[in-house]
């Protein structure tokens, strides 16, 4: 298979606005599987890749500058991050091609897997090419859109996770920024002592600090995909008998790992074997399983996101009494993206749905592809003293409904703050188990 060689760049019309993303909230309710059809790059969720398609930025108001910005990016473009995405479908087909049960469509699938497999196995986990060359661009975009905060050099910070592709994403950003801007000093590093920026959920017993407060939970995961995924239809494509299925731990987790193979091999190869494998309404149906799996597995962590919080303000405001510091870079995970989002309720993301069908109209997936990221960017104005600033995801500026913008995206610090702590207020720390 042909490995990719090129940066995906998704050049769309900036029809979107500071407000459309969804939502009940502000009454504008689309058809969010219309969105996923239309897109194959979203209909693979957090697998698909990075997607360049932001709207043009606001101007800020009169006299306000930009001066620091405070960063958590995602990886870039991997490879699969669980072997059992290889491993699971080999085995499958291996046992299901000695008792002659695949149907010509499943004994083509064998021949192009067995000769697929070898190299993303070897490299699970790794950052792919594409995945690079996403943080490259990234950072330059930056750069380019507020060169007042790095021309003149001075202190970037970046810190990634311990895991190989979130350094590699972190090399990559920085090597792109200090070719943009040659004065600045960038220090790295990927400390255990770093992960409650970095990774919270990894972070070493002996320094993490869990959160009071649960999610609504209306269905199990497990449930949810069960109901929505078409067994029989997926799995009669390719077998003519699947009773062997149940000696090998059932039909869910092979549906399971084809979805991802088929959601994620784009990020390291360009080849197209894979594209017919499900239908579109069975793509529809595996993408809102997906969804929702991600919206209870990773946004039931959002009060652990509170050290991340506390990490960016901490920063933000060291940055802003002594200017030292131009930008603070932290490089993790998908994780740590959605659960961050819900926390902070971008766009009104943090709405916590009752039925499992309604997660789909305030959070999806897609929002957090490879290489996604989140730019708080700060601005001052020589008369005036109040300090704004503006979120930015995956480029787009977004909305923080629980707080009383200045103008636009734009809000004041102090506003913010004054809703951190309210949120800390009402999710206190833990006593520290033993």
């Amino acid at each position: 298979m042909k490995h990719t060689r090129r940066l995906i760049i998704t050049i769309a019309c900036a029809t979107a606005a500071i407000f459309s993303t969804f939502s009940p909230l502000n009454g504008q309710v689309y058809d969010v599987l219309d969105q996923v059809a239309s897109s194959r790059e979203k209909a693979a969720g957090v697998e698909g890749p990075y997607r360049f398609d932001a709207a043009p930025l606001t101007p800020a108001p009169k006299g306000y500058v930009p001066f620091y910005i405070s960063h958590y990016g995602r990886h870039g473009s991997r490879y699969a991050w669980n072997a059992r995405t290889y491993t699971k479908i080999k085995e499958v087909l291996d046992a299901a091609m000695a008792v002659d049960a695949l149907t010509p469509r499943g004994k083509k699938l064998y021949e192009d897997f067995m000769a697929f497999y070898q190299v993303p196995l070897m490299n699970m986990g790794d950052l792919s090419r594409l995945g690079w060359q996403q943080h490259t661009e990234i950072a330059r975009i930056m750069y380019e859109q507020f060169p007042e905060v790095f021309k003149d050099g001075g202190d970037v910070l970046a810190r990634a996770s311990t895991s190989q592709r979130a350094i590699v994403s972190m090399n990559a950003f920085t090597v792109s920024l200090q070719k943009q801007a040659p004065k600045l000093n960038i220090e790295m590093n990927s400390l255990h002592t770093n992960l409650p920026a970095t990774n919270p959920g990894a972070t070493p017993r002996e320094i993490a600090k869990s959160y009071a407060g649960e999610i609504i939970v209306p269905e199990s995961i497990n449930d949810f995909r069960d109901r929505m995924t078409d067994y029989d239809g997926i799995l009669g494509k390719l077998f003519t008998d699947r009773s062997f299925l149940e000696e090998m731990g059932g039909r869910r987790e092979f549906v399971y790992e084809l979805f991802n193979l088929w959601a994620g091999y784009h990020n390291y190869d360009e080849s197209d074997w894979l594209e017919d494998i499900f239908t579109k309404e069975q793509l529809l149906s595996e993408w809102e399983g997906e969804n929702y799996s991600h919206y209870i597995g990773h946004t039931r962590n959002k009060y652990r996101m509170i050290v991340l919080l506390d990490d960016i303000i901490d920063c933000a405001d060291e940055s802003i009494e002594n200017g030292s510091y131009k930008a603070h870079l932290r490089f993790g995970h998908d994780t740590v993206v959605n659960a961050f989002i819900a926390l902070l309720n971008i766009n009104g993301e943090g709405h916590e749905a009752d039925k499992p069908e309604d997660v789909k109209y305030w959070f999806q997936n897609y929002n957090t592809p490879m290489a996604a990221n989140l730019q708080f960017v700060f601005y001052r104005a020589k008369k005036n003293p109040e300090i704004l600033f503006k979120l930015l995801r995956n480029g787009s500026e977004v909305s923080l409904p629980q707080i009383q913008p200045v103008e636009g995206p734009y809000y004041k610090w102090t506003d913010f703050k004054t809703w951190a702590a309210s949120v800390k207020k009402a999710h206190p720390q833990k006593a520290a188990s033993r």
